[in-house]
C-alpha cells in the first residue's frame, strides 16, 4: 500500500523556495513522491481570505500579514491569490519580504512592521514601502531619506500600550506624533499598537485598547478618516468593536485556516486549514522487549514491538520536543513517536500495524483516511504555537501547491 503525496493538482513544486532543476526532479522516485513535504492547498486558502473579507464591516481594511514567507506557507503562491481575494495592503518584517512582493509588480501598499536599520533608510525610497516609526530618531532618519529624494516618506505611528517591544511609550505619544506632521518629509499615513496576550488576557487586552483610544484623543488635530488606524490581529478580534474609529485589522493566522482565539469576533467565520505536513516510512522493524530507542536511550520497549523509521526529523520541522509525545498518522491510525527524534529521522510505534510497508505515506499535519491531526493538537504535543510550527518547517521540504477550485 503506497499513498502518493500528489494525488489532485498541483501547481508547483519548490524546494527551498526556488522551483525544482531537472537534476533535482531526476533524483526523485518515479512516482514522484517525497521523502516529506509540506501540500498548501491554495483552492483553501483563498476561500478563507473572501470569508474573512465578507466577515469584515464595510469600509475595514484588510491588511494581510504575509512576513516569514507567509507563515512558511510560500510567499509569492500566497501573495498572489490575497491580490485577487480581497486583501487591500500587505505586511511584512523587513526590507526583504517587501521586495519579494514588490517583485511581483503589485502596486498594493506594503507596511514595514518591524524597525529599519540605518543602512536600509535608502531603500524606503527605492521600494516606496511605509515605515513604522517608533521614535524622533527613527522620525528625523526618514526625514533626511525624504529631503533627499525630494518627497515625504509614509510612515505608521506605532504606539506601545503594553507590549514592550516596538512603539512610542503611549504616554509620550503626542510629542513624537506633532514631530511628524510638522515634518514636510515625513506623510503620517497610519497609527497603531499591538496586543501582548489577545489569545490569552482578554483583560489585558481591554486595557490596552483602552490606552491606545486615550492616546489616539491626545493627538492633537488627528483626523482619523484620512489614515489607517489599527490594533486588531486574528485573535484580537474578538473584542474588535465596529463601531469604534479602527478602519483596518491585520489578518495573519486565520486566512491560513487556524483560529488562534476560539472567542474571536471572526470565530464565526469558517476557514479550512491549508497546510499538510507528511513524511514516509523509510524501514519497518520488530525488536525485542528492552531495547533502547534512539539517543540517549530514553524510551525503552517494554515488549516485542513494530517500530517503523520515518525519514523526517527535526531538520525538517518535525521538533525535538515530540520526542517520546507526539503522534503520527499512518493508514489512519495515530502511532506513538518513540524516543528523540534525530535531524533526518524519527521512529514510531507501528505494532498495530503489522502490514506496514515501507514508502508509506505518514503524516504529521492533516487528515488521512478518515482521521486527523489538526495543527492545535500538533502544537499541545510539540509544546509550539501554531505561528512557530508554520515557520519551522524547513526549505529542504519541498512545498506542493494544490490548485483545487476556491469556488
Amino acid at each position: 500500500m503506497l499513498n502518493g503525496p500528489l494525488n489532485g493538482t498541483v501547481e508547483k513544486n519548490i524546494t527551498g523556495h526556488q522551483p525544482m532543476s531537472t537534476a533535482q526532479r531526476s533524483l526523485l522516485p518515479l512516482d514522484s513522491s517525497y521523502r516529506c513535504w509540506a501540500e498548501i492547498d491554495l483552492g483553501s486558502l483563498e476561500r478563507n481570505i473572501k470569508r474573512i473579507r465578507a466577515a469584515l464591516p464595510e469600509g475595514i481594511k484588510y491588511m494581510a500579514v504575509v512576513k516569514a514567507d507567509a507563515y512558511g506557507h510560500g510567499m509569492a503562491q500566497t501573495v498572489s491569490r490575497l491580490m485577487r481575494s480581497g486583501a487591500d495592503m500587505f505586511a511584512v518584517a523587513n526590507m526583504t519580504e517587501a521586495a519579494e512582493i514588490l517583485e511581483m509588480g503589485s502596486g498594493w501598499p506594503i507596511l514595514l512592521l518591524s524597525s529599519i536599520l540605518p543602512d536600509e533608510d535608502r531603500f524606503l525610497v527605492d521600494y516606496n514601502v511605509i515605515a513604522t516609526v517608533s521614535t524622533a530618531g527613527e522620525a528625523e532618519r526618514f526625514s533626511r531619506v525624504g529631503k533627499v529624494a525630494g518627497k515625504s516618506i509614509p510612515v505608521h505611528l506605532k504606539i506601545d500600550t503594553g507590549m514592550g517591544r516596538l512603539g512610542v511609550w503611549h504616554e509620550e505619544a503626542p510629542a513624537l506624533y506633532k514631530k511628524i506632521i510638522k515634518n514636510p518629509h515625513l506623510k503620517l499615513d497610519g497609527i497603531f499598537t499591538h496586543f501582548s496576550s489577545a489569545d490569552s488576557d482578554q483583560k489585558f487586552t481591554d486595557h490596552q485598547r483602552t490606552l491606545f483610544l486615550k492616546a489616539l484623543d491626545k493627538l492633537s488635530g488627528l483626523d482619523r478618516s484620512k489614515m489607517l488606524i489599527h490594533a486588531d490581529n486574528s485573535a484580537a478580534l474578538e473584542s474588535f468593536m465596529p463601531e469604534s474609529s479602527f478602519n483596518a485589522v491585520r489578518i495573519g493566522l486565520l486566512q491560513f485556516g487556524v483560529h488562534p482565539y476560539k472567542q474571536s469576533f471572526l470565530a464565526k467565520v469558517t476557514v479550512e486549514p491549508v497546510l499538510s505536513f507528511h513524511s514516509r516510512v523509510g524501514l519497518v522493524r520488530t525488536l525485542p522487549a528492552g531495547t533502547g530507542i534512539s539517543y540517549g536511550r530514553t524510551h525503552v520497549l517494554k515488549k516485542k514491538s513494530r517500530v517503523a523509521v520515518i525519514t523526517a526529523g527535526y531538520g525538517d520541522g518535525l521538533p525535538v520536543s515530540a520526542s517520546n509525545k507526539g503522534r503520527v498518522l499512518v493508514r489512519g491510525r495515530k502511532c506513538p513517536i518513540l524516543g528523540r527524534v534525530t535531524m533526518d529521522q524519527a521512529i514510531i510505534d507501528v505494532t498495530t500495524i503489522p502490514e506496514i510497508q515501507a514508502g508509506e505515506q505518514v503524516t504529521f499535519i492533516g487528515k488521512q483516511e478518515g482521521a486527523n491531526i489538526d495543527v492545535t493538537e500538533f502544537c499541545q504535543w510539540a509544546g509550539q504555537i501554531s505561528w512557530e510550527v508554520f515557520c519551522t518547517i524547513t526549505k529542504r521540504v519541498p512545498r506542493i501547491y494544490r490548485t483545487d477550485s476556491a469556488d
